[in-house]
């Protein structure tokens, strides 16, 4: 089962990153100003996740491939890792859409 876990940047930012069953990041989230923001953030993946049509998959200047999770109003709510192959960043796309729907949440904001 998945995981979000929830941290603070040095600059005081929050933001979430998706973590397989594995403990592999999958998805990572934009710094948010607010905790309350990120964990919209999260919802909006958990929502938005299930629908194929949301991701966006891109190749980096560098030849490498990764994809974006978009909500429904076209904004970026994640970003993957680079991956060597097409064929590693479909399957982080399936893995962010079987993981994100049921995942718990780790805050690690709190002290």
């Amino acid at each position: 089962m998945g995981k979000f876990v929830i941290s603070k940047r040095k600059n005081g930012e929050f933001q979430f990153n998706l973590l397989a069953g594995n403990g592999q990041v999958i998805l990572t989230s934009e710094g948010y100003a607010s905790k309350p923001s990120c964990m919209n953030g999260v919802k909006s993946v958990m929502k938005n996740a299930a629908d194929v049509k949301r991701f966006e998959s891109k190749v980096a200047k560098n030849g490498k491939f990764h994809f974006n999770l978009k909500a429904g109003n076209g904004q970026v709510i994640g970003k993957s890792e680079l991956y060597e192959s097409e064929t590693s960043r479909e399957n982080g796309i399936a893995s962010v859409k079987k993981n994100a729907p049921g995942a718990t949440i780790d805050d690690q904001t709190k002290a």
